[in-house]
Order: structure tokens, then C-alpha cells, then sequence
């Protein structure tokens, strides 16, 4: 009998402890849908980016574009060395499901090109930061290491008028590969876009010998965020030698393209326009793979 008496007490004690939950719960309760002190709200995880996986970069530009940014590529009379040349070197990573690479160098009568594909993909390590905004802060610290000059202002700007990309640079539609372009060998060769001629006729140069339109800016109309950059070498005694780099993000991956090109003959100076026409319409390209 005792035992049976034992039982309804502790069910008794039971439904006191959990009413005591309740009560205790609705006490401390507030009217303006507070969190009591202490106890913080529960936090939505950050959405992930939309890249888990990254491209293979050796085989992300086609023989084509090679054949344009590369020029010496065709006067490999060796078909192994030609071959050995498209298929360009993976520069060396140790997680490739965050960071890979290609580089190609290449020489020929008239020049040495080098060109080098980085992708990067952001992955943030903190729940309440999305993968994008991580790749954003990651992608401001390019641009602010850089150092991109200050737009100058163009004709159009005083005019009222807007260029293809903020009136500081080439008209993006321009350097964006069509699909004609993009399918025969050597695309982008015979493309010109927009000349960076004033309309006097003449093209405005900077000490670095780049037109005040081509230096370094912002791009518009690629990826999510780009910028280009322009540095030609200052040494004297040998070629100078002209490095464009290329970078944009799309969500949380980051693509860089490095294109560099050192003329065998000192005093020849690499075309600025050219070298960034060419980056660009890799980047552009780039840009469409990974959207696909």
C-alpha cells in the first residue's frame, strides 16, 4: 500500500516542477517580445555561397584564346612542345576545393607572354557571415591593394553623357566575346573595340606611358565586382615589360587573371589597350563558365 501511495506522489511532484516551468516562463515573459537577460535570440546561419567546387584551370581557356593572348604558341614547330604549351603548368595549392591555378609562358620572335588564372573560393568560418560577404571583404582588400587612382573625368562626363563603363575605361560590350568570336581559333584577334582616342585624335598618356582611359579603374558589368589594373615595368636598360591584371568576383569565388608580355627589342612598349582588350575578353569568358 505504501508503494502505491509512493507513485501518485512523485506524478503529483512531476506536474508541480513543469507547471512551475510554465508559470516561471510566463512571469518573466515581457510585452514587448524581449528576450529575458542573458538568454539571446536564436541566430539564422548565414546562407553558404553559391560555388562548392571550383573549375579546373588548366583546361578553363580554350586553344583559341590561348592562340590570341599567346602568340608564340603557334610558332612551336614541335607538336609536343605545342601540346605541352596549351596544357599550361597548375601552379601549386594545398586545397583545391578553395584555391587553384594555371600558369602558361610562352616565347616567340617578337615577345615572351605570360599568363596566369587564379580562382579563389571564400568560405566563411562564421555562422552569422554568408560566404558572399565574406568573398566581398576578401574581394575589397584586391581592390584596396591596388590602389586604384581616382577616376579622371572624360568629355562625355562633362557633357552629361555616360560611357560603356562609367566613362573611365572601355565599353564592356565590347570586350565581351560573341558567340562568333568565341567559337573559331584565335578570337578576340581582329575584334577592336572602342578606340581610347580623344576625339582630337590624340590619346593622353600618363608618366607609366598608359592612356589616362585605360588606368587602372573599376570595372562595371562583370561579375558581381571587377577592376582592372595596368603597370608597366620602369626598368631602362632592358624591354619593359607591361602586367594587366583582371579580377572580379561572382558570389563567393574570386577570379584573378594576371597577362603579361616583355617584347624581345628594348624600347618597344606592350600596348596598353590591346593587353587589356585581351584580359578582359578572358575574364569575360571566365566569367560565363562559371554562371553556366
Amino acid at each position: 500500500m505504501q508503494r502505491k501511495a509512493y507513485v501518485p506522489g512523485i506524478a503529483a511532484l512531476l506536474a508541480a516542477l513543469l507547471a512551475g516551468c510554465t508559470g516561471g516562463s510566463d512571469d518573466h515573459a515581457t510585452s514587448d517580445g524581449s528576450n529575458p537577460e542573458g538568454v539571446g535570440p536564436a541566430t539564422a546561419t548565414a546562407e553558404p555561397g553559391r560555388y562548392r567546387t571550383l573549375p579546373e584551370p588548366c583546361g578553363a581557356v580554350d586553344a583559341g584564346t590561348l592562340d590570341t593572348l599567346l602568340p608564340g604558341i603557334l610558332e612551336i614547330a614541335d607538336e609536343v612542345r605545342r601540346e605541352q604549351a596549351y596544357e599550361g603548368e597548375a601552379t601549386v595549392t594545398y586545397d583545391t576545393d578553395r584555391k587553384v591555378g594555371c600558369r602558361w609562358k610562352v616565347e616567340s620572335a617578337a615577345a615572351t607572354d605570360h599568363l596566369l588564372i587564379d580562382f579563389e573560393r571564400v568560405v566563411s568560418y562564421d555562422s552569422a557571415v554568408s560566404d558572399d560577404s565574406e568573398a566581398e571583404a576578401v574581394f575589397a582588400t584586391k581592390v584596396a591593394a591596388a590602389d586604384l587612382p581616382e577616376p579622371a573625368p572624360s568629355d562625355s562626363d562633362t557633357d552629361g553623357g555616360t560611357g560603356g563603363d562609367g566613362g573611365t575605361g572601355t565599353d564592356p560590350e565590347s570586350v565581351r566575346p560573341s558567340a562568333q568570336s568565341s567559337s573559331s581559333p584565335g578570337a578576340g584577334a581582329s575584334a577592336s573595340p572602342r578606340s581610347s582616342e580623344s576625339p582630337s585624335g590624340t590619346v593622353s598618356a600618363t608618366p607609366s606611358g598608359t592612356p589616362t582611359a585605360l588606368q587602372p579603374r573599376l570595372l562595371e558589368d562583370l561579375g558581381d565586382e571587377a577592376f582592372v589594373d595596368d603597370e608597366l615595368s620602369s626598368s631602362g636598360s632592358t624591354a619593359k615589360r607591361r602586367t594587366v591584371t583582371v579580377a572580379f568576383r561572382t558570389s563567393n569565388v574570386i577570379v584573378t587573371i594576371e597577362y603579361e608580355e616583355q617584347p624581345a627589342t628594348v624600347g618597344v612598349v606592350p600596348d596598353s589597350k590591346e593587353m587589356q582588350d585581351r584580359a578582359q575578353k578572358l575574364a569575360f569568358r571566365l566569367a560565363d563558365s562559371l554562371s553556366g
